[in-house]
């Protein structure tokens, strides 16, 4: 335990969408690794000046659920209807690691993204006395304000302007903390969420789609419209990254940094490409995590164990001093301050992450696709309660492999109606809308495409089980192997064990109560995120 005189501030960096790339990861990563063609400079020297985690992976791959358990330190599912995304409500009964900091003398704040904790109204986004944007909010479409600025003032200064923008929202963070008080502060940026804009990658970064050919995971197609889609998203990632240089700087100028523990992480994985977002397979729920504090946590230090992202929040108030409550899961405090590279206790066996509603519309009558996985070194296990529902939502027509139910490059040109634009962003609704969904279903009867899109969009088994050593992009199943007969019982049995203990409704009750409504239930007929911001795709050409 810290101190109380000595509490240290604790700063969380944690974006919208964004999986495990960063240019830190590239060293431990093979040749034709993406790491290699980006720069994260400002995650790199909080990694280099602390702690990198190799194998850090959210509790669910969805962003509602995920904040909920990290807020709370508890897996997903008992955090209330905080365990779906859409029709969440936060319960004010459950504790979370920023009031429960507030209560002992900490001034707390967030900026962009968090979720309901110290609210009001239980809006997802804002009504909050502890939120910081009396700058602005533009950030959350990064590459679309950038580039409408950029053909007047040049692109340095369009991005300058962003920069500035979380740049006075932290700094009036920082001018509210009373003098000698200790501080909490949640930075949430959202632009590695779709929608961002096409070519913005290179417009702005420099990045070159080109070189993401050879590198993509196996399961997607390694074609231009793809690789383009992918690069604009490392973009972003980009831009996040400029913002931690910024909250870094801030810290400095204030003469604060050292007496900060900073970590920094992503919600699950990238938005709109297949077997991610919503996925519990690793491109869906391996994240960047890194943690820097000095004369606390050795610079270079790599930690290797498994690390689910539910443990920060036990971790954080051990930090400040303060008892993590008995239901939390255990504090990787001892594990960060260590100087021995043994395991502590059982952590980094394996960590335990599910699913279940993402969204509402995705299928009929709003049910989830309910699953469960255990993650080890060598194996991924996923246990799906459901294998006859759609994983990613229903097809709405597009599952027919002898004709289109539309011309989708037709409907993708006018999107006239509301009619046409419903029935295209609704088909396989849980993976967002964008090129590389697009490119998907208008080439999904391509002879080399079918076997991906079968992948990616079919239902699937009840079990599944990959032998990452051999298979490290998941692409066969061997659940039904005999040579892996008794892996598969052991994972499922552990599995299972860890769902009963933690009091899992999958598990423990009769009719599970995600099957019910509020948990489920068919959407409003009038729901459509649609174009964001005027954000617009060309249609994929068919080949």
């Amino acid at each position: 335990m810290i101190e109380q005189d000595k509490r240290p501030n604790i700063v969380f960096l944690f974006a919208d969408d964004w999986g495990r790339y960063a240019s830190a990861y590239a060293e431990f990563e093979g040749e034709n690794s993406i790491n290699q063609i980006i720069s994260t400079p400002n995650f790199d020297r909080v990694a280099n000046e602390g702690a990198i985690f190799t194998n850090a992976h959210v509790p669910v791959p969805s962003c509602t659920p995920c904040r909920s358990s990290i807020l709370t330190g508890t897996y997903f599912w008992e955090t209330g209807l905080g365990a779906i995304l859409e029709g969440a409500r936060w319960d004010e009964s459950i504790p979370t690691y920023p009031l429960m900091l507030e209560k002992n003398g900490y001034h707390i704040g967030y900026t962009y993204k968090v979720w309901s904790p110290g609210k009001t109204e239980n809006a997802p986004y804002g009504g909050s006395r502890n939120r910081y944007e009396s700058a602005g909010n533009n950030w959350r479409i990064f590459s679309q304000e950038a580039t409408k600025d950029a053909s007047e003032m040049g692109v340095e200064n369009a991005k300058e302007i962003l920069f500035e923008e979380t740049r006075n929202n932290f700094v009036s963070f920082l001018d509210d903390v009373p003098e000698g008080d200790p501080f909490c502060y949640w930075w949430g940026p959202v632009n590695t969420h779709r929608p961002w804009k096409r070519g913005s990658g290179y417009e702005l970064w420099g990045l070159d789609p080109d070189q993401l050919k050879g590198r993509m995971p196996s399961f997607l197609p390694d074609v231009s419209e793809i690789r383009e889609d992918f690069n604009d998203y490392l973009g972003e990632v980009q831009a996040v990254d400029a913002g931690i240089g910024i909250i870094l700087d801030e810290l400095e100028k204030a003469g604060e940094l050292d007496n900060t523990l900073v970590v920094v992480s992503g919600d699950h994985g990238i938005p709109g490409f297949p077997r991610a977002k919503c996925n519990l397979y690793d491109i869906g729920s391996q994240v960047t995590l890194a943690a820097r504090w000095p004369g606390k946590i050795e610079a270079g230090t790599v930690i290797q164990e498994l690390i689910s992202l539910m443990s920060l929040a036990p971790t954080f108030l051990d930090a400040a001093g303060e008892q993590p409550l008995n239901n939390m899961t255990d504090s990787i405090l001892p594990l960060l301050t260590s100087d021995s590279d043994s395991e502590i206790d059982d952590k980094g066996e394996y960590v335990i992450l599910g699913r279940e509603r993402h969204i509402a519309f995705a299928r009929s009558g709003g049910l989830p696709y309910p699953s469960r996985a255990i993650r080890t070194k060598d194996h991924l296990y996923i246990r799906n309660f459901e294998p006859d529902r759609w994983p990613i939502g229903d097809p709405s027509g597009f599952e027919d492999t002898e004709s289109d139910p539309d011309n989708i490059e037709d409907m993708l040109k006018a999107a006239s109606s509301w009619e046409d634009r419903r029935k295209f962003h609704n088909a396989f609704g849980d993976i967002d809308t964008g090129p590389t969904k697009h490119w998907m279903l208008a080439n999904r009867n391509a002879p080399k495409v079918r076997p991906k899109f079968d992948l990616a969009f079919g239902k699937r088994p009840e079990e599944e089980l990959y032998d990452l050593n051999n298979d490290p992009d998941y692409l066969k199943n061997v659940a039904y192997d005999f040579n892996y007969k008794e892996i598969k019982e052991s994972l499922s049995n552990t599995l299972l064990t860890v769902l009963k203990e933690r009091g899992d409704p999958r598990i423990v009750e009769d009719i599970c109560r995600f099957e019910r409504e509020p948990y489920s239930g068919s959407p409003a007929d009038d729901w459509y995120e649609g174009e964001q911001n005027g954000e617009t795709w060309s249609p994929p050409t068919p080949r």
